[in-house]
């Protein structure tokens, strides 16, 4: 018996519900690129990180294939991949949720311990950790644990149990790498300008209390001199940001961040790595209510 219908109708339901879908063949992974588009040779598709011209009817692209259109999955370009899929897969970030892979009986545990609460579903060998809320993808970001949310996919298996919450803290910072090493002579941040009273026109608060508060991060950061420095900076930054969410701006977070990522950067992070950390808790701090 063809498992056709069972997938395309897992698929279609979740398509209803804005989750945007693909299949997945044999060995839990996308079906191949058809010949136009081998090696990226169509440019990729447009919601690709390198936005491209691809518009190909087939299920090409891995996650950038998901949809929710309902005419383009029971289309006859999908139809031989769904006549061979073994799996029904979804992206994450299109959903507006992330996934927390957990592929074992220590990360399961990890995340008992370390995680809040969250909605979760059995997977073969652990469990998925469903959070509502998006951000940047990555593997491995602890044994046995892996990041799913943008430019990703995870396999459906079911609804799971509990209720979702929102993407804490604890789960942004994973993507952070904690590898600094103490620190060298040579190692310098870009220069950049520093916070100014001026530049920061629309801020509601007074010098002396952004000083104080900008001080009490970079003190924070500068204590890690063995490991952990990338997810203070994280967390400065994100409190920093959340400090003025009901200012009407410009408040000069960039310049606050500039100071953040020389902190970490004077403790051994790389600098690429304290950039992003502190960036992603600007932003996190920035959609956070005061």
């Amino acid at each position: 018996m063809s498992t056709l219908p069972a997938l395309l109708d897992t698929a279609l339901s979740l398509a209803a519900h804005a989750v945007p879908v693909l299949p997945l063949r044999a060995g839990k992974v996308p079906f191949g690129n058809c010949p136009a588009c081998t090696g990226n040779a169509c440019g990729g598709r447009p919601n690709m990180k390198n936005a491209g011209p691809c518009r190909c009817p087939g299920a090409c692209h891995a996650w950038a294939a998901a949809t929710t259109d309902r005419h383009v999955l029971t289309s006859p370009p999908w139809a031989s991949a769904w006549l061979r899929a073994a799996a029904v897969a979804y992206h994450p970030g299109g959903a507006g949720v992330t996934v927390v892979d957990l592929d074992n009986a220590a990360a399961v545990a990890w995340a008992r311990a370390t995680l809040p609460a969250t909605r979760t579903v059995p997977t073969t060998r652990g469990e998925h950790w469903i959070y509502r809320g998006v951000m940047r993808s990555a593997n491995a970001v602890r044994p046995g644990v892996d990041v799913k949310s943008h430019m990703q996919y995870a396999r459906w298996l079911g609804h799971g149990t509990g209720p979702m919450a929102v993407l804490p803290d604890a789960v942004r910072s994973l993507v952070v790498k904690e590898d600094t090493t103490p620190a060298r002579a040579e190692v310098v941040s870009s220069p950049r300008a520093p916070w100014d009273r001026h530049a920061a026109a629309g801020c509601r608060h007074t010098e002396r209390f952004i000083r104080t508060g900008l001080e009490r991060g970079l003190t924070l950061v500068r204590a890690r001199t063995e490991s952990g420095a990338g997810s203070q900076a994280f967390g400065a930054a994100r409190f920093l940001a959340v400090q003025h969410t009901a200012c009407p701006g410009p408040c000069g977070l960039a310049a606050l961040g500039e100071e953040i990522v020389s902190a970490a950067v004077a403790v051994g992070v790389p600098e690429a790595y304290a950039r992003r950390a502190v960036a992603n808790g600007l932003n996190t701090g920035q959609g956070a209510t005061a």
